[in-house]
Parts: structure tokens; C-alpha cells; sequence
């Protein structure tokens, strides 16, 4: 069963692979916002690049100049969820470019999109990954001011960034309904969708991905990445969560002991959807929390 849940968990079906649906997918959420893309990669300001990661894998990402280049503000790197890919958060990636005058980054995690990779990596082993995208971001746009922003497992993945040393000009955090752990999250999945306890399924397949990966449920934790986290964060998550519930955004929020943080419960959304159903109050958010930021300096 361990094996099973393993295989579940790590090796889904669809892992963003999936292009043409998740456009349409994106399209029906965003009306418009596919043309808007697929204008900008035609004419160029758009490109694609990709790198070697952590075990020798190809990665791939896309990246767009601010929409006023000279006056850029800094540089975004938007992360993705599970199963997703660049195209899934286009909405947060025009909100950068268009709204906030950012230069923009949109890697595809390993296994997903157009990266290539063995299993998904929860975002614990993508942290290494985004921190070798950090500088590459850097060298294109050589500006002294980056925001990493992540939605649920691109959440998750940014707050285990936070933990680790990074260069000076990384300079704030945005979470996006990201879990507290890979072993909290599971923990919820077995109970929620299979009505199961922890032990003894979870316990085995924490043993096979541990042997098969590398890397364990209880090591891949946000919490313990945020405590040593010293750089400006904004945790959002909606009210009506049950995927990854609100409980965790609290549990993350009081992890971060050290430097400036903020908390938004987007009213009524449920998993991932705090964006949709308050596009402007989501944007003046993250908006007011980057000027903040850039007031510290």
C-alpha cells in the first residue's frame, strides 16, 4: 500500500503535460488572457529558455520583460502547483508584467509542463531548482529587487526557498495557499478522498519515497523552512479551502517568527481561487505589500 500511495501521489496521470488543455482550462478562467500570450510569445517579448537541474534534468521556463522595461520595479518568479505548468498562473503572470511593471519567470517544476523529471517533487527538491532559476532570472535583468510568488505546491515550494540562503536580492515572498508539509498535506488527502489514517499508509509510502527519491514527507516542510526566514512574506489563502485547508496558512504565518509578514484570508474562495474571485484586491495586496517592502530598504 506504501508503493501504491507512493505511485499516487508522485506519478499522476496528468502532471501538467497536458498543454492544450490547460490552456483552455487557463482561457476559461481568464477570458482573453490565451490571445494576450500567445500575442506576446509571437512578437518575441515572450521567450523560452531551459537549464540542467538538480540530478541532470531539463528545465524549462518561459520569461517576458516588464511591459514598461525601462521603469521595471524588479523581477518575478511565479511557481506553479501540482500537475500544473507555466500556462496555469498566466493570470498572476500578467498581473506582474502588466500591473505591476515586473520583468517575469515562470519555470515549469520538474516532471511537469515542459521540464523533463522523474517524479513530482512535493517543491522540496524544486527549491533547488528555483535557486538555480533565481540566478539565471538575475542575469538577464541584472535589477536588485525579486519576488518569489507561488500557488499551493508553487506555495509550498516558495516557502522553502525562504529558508535557505540566498542572494541579497531576493528580496520578498508571496504564498499562495501553500501547505504546511508534505506529510500534513497527504496526512489530509488519505483522510479526506480515502477516509484513511496516516498509519499505516502513509508511514510506508514516506519509507518508498524516501528510497525511490531521496528526500522524506516530514522533511519537506514549510514550517521548518520559515522559521529560518528573515526576508518579507505574504501568506494568502481562501476562507473555504479544503484542498489544502485555511488551518495551514495560520500554522505557516506563526512558523515565521523573523522579519516582516502579512496575512490575507481572500473572503468565500476556496482552493487556489483567491485570485479569481478578487482580482483587484488581490493585485492592491500584493501591490501594497511590495511597496512596503521596497519602503524598508
Amino acid at each position: 500500500c506504501g508503493k501504491y500511495m507512493c505511485n499516487y501521489a508522485l506519478l499522476p496521470e496528468e502532471h501538467g503535460d497536458d498543454i492544450e488543455g490547460d490552456r483552455a482550462k487557463t482561457e476559461s478562467r481568464y477570458p482573453g488572457i490565451m490571445k494576450w500570450y500567445d500575442d506576446l510569445h509571437a512578437s518575441g517579448v515572450f521567450k523560452d529558455t531551459s537549464m540542467v537541474g538538480e540530478g541532470g534534468f531539463k528545465l524549462h521556463a518561459i520569461y517576458a520583460p516588464a511591459s514598461k522595461p525601462c521603469k521595471a520595479e524588479g523581477t518575478a518568479i511565479v511557481i506553479h502547483g501540482y500537475t500544473d505548468n507555466h500556462i496555469c498562473f498566466m493570470n498572476l503572470v500578467r498581473m506582474y508584467r502588466d500591473s505591476l511593471n515586473y520583468n517575469v519567470l515562470v519555470p515549469d517544476l520538474h516532471y511537469h509542463g515542459y521540464s523533463e523529471g522523474k517524479a513530482v517533487q512535493m517543491g522540496w527538491l524544486d527549491r533547488l531548482d528555483i535557486e538555480r532559476w533565481i540566478p539565471l532570472a538575475h542575469s538577464i535583468w541584472n535589477d536588485d529587487f525579486m519576488v518569489i510568488h507561488g500557488v499551493s505546491m508553487g506555495g509550498a515550494t516558495t516557502m522553502m526557498v525562504s529558508g535557505d540562503e540566498l542572494p541579497e536580492y531576493v528580496r520578498a515572498f508571496v504564498d499562495d495557499c501553500g501547505y504546511s508539509s508534505v506529510w500534513d498535506q497527504y496526512k489530509h488527502n488519505l483522510k479526506d478522498q480515502f477516509h484513511l489514517p496516516a498509519f499505516p499508509v502513509l508511514t510506508s509510502a514516506n519509507i518508498v519515497c524516501k528510497h525511490r527519491y531521496g528526500w522524506s514527507f516530514k522533511e519537506a516542510s514549510s514550517v521548518n523552512q520559515l522559521a529560518k526566514c528573515e526576508r518579507p512574506m505574504l501568506f494568502i489563502h481562501g476562507e473555504k479551502d479544503d484542498f489544502v485547508p485555511t488551518e495551514h496558512v495560520y500554522k505557516n504565518y506563526e512558523a515565521k517568527t523573523k522579519g516582516y509578514k502579512e496575512l490575507w484570508i481572500a473572503p468565500g474562495s476556496e482552493h487556489a481561487m483567491a485570485y479569481k474571485d478578487h482580482p483587484a484586491e488581490y493585485t492592491a495586496h500584493v501591490r501594497a505589500f511590495l511597496a512596503k517592502v521596497k519602503e524598508m530598504e
